[in-house]
């Protein structure tokens, strides 16, 4: 699911463009053609493909719903991304005492 747009202001959605600004448009190949051509070799994306992960071959992990104080999500996500499995790996220390290295 990609990122939200935010909204526009109430009522501006609705507002026809006025006729003197709708004849001033041109196409963007029109006003600035570098850029375009530029897009359409693809020298402007910058991002690299996403790369996706295929089906696990066996579940590993169950997806569950727990109640944690916030102040411990927090300590964890104050670390950055991979904090859930920081986490997990906590858990499992708890429970089943230092885990192997891998």
């Amino acid at each position: 699911m990609g990122k939200k747009l935010p909204k526009p202001p109430p009522g501006i959605e609705d507002e026809p463009l006025p006729d003197e600004m709708l004849r001033q448009m041109r196409p963007a190949s029109e006003v600035t053609p570098d850029i375009v051509e530029a897009y359409e070799r693809g020298e402007l994306q910058n991002n690299p493909p996403r790369r996706f992960r295929g089906p696990q071959k066996e579940a590993t992990k169950v997806q569950t719903t727990l109640r944690i104080d916030a102040d411990v999500i927090e300590h964890f996500k104050e670390s950055g991304s991979g904090w859930q499995t920081r986490l997990n790996d906590t858990l499992r220390d708890s429970v089943f005492g230092h885990k192997e290295a891998s």
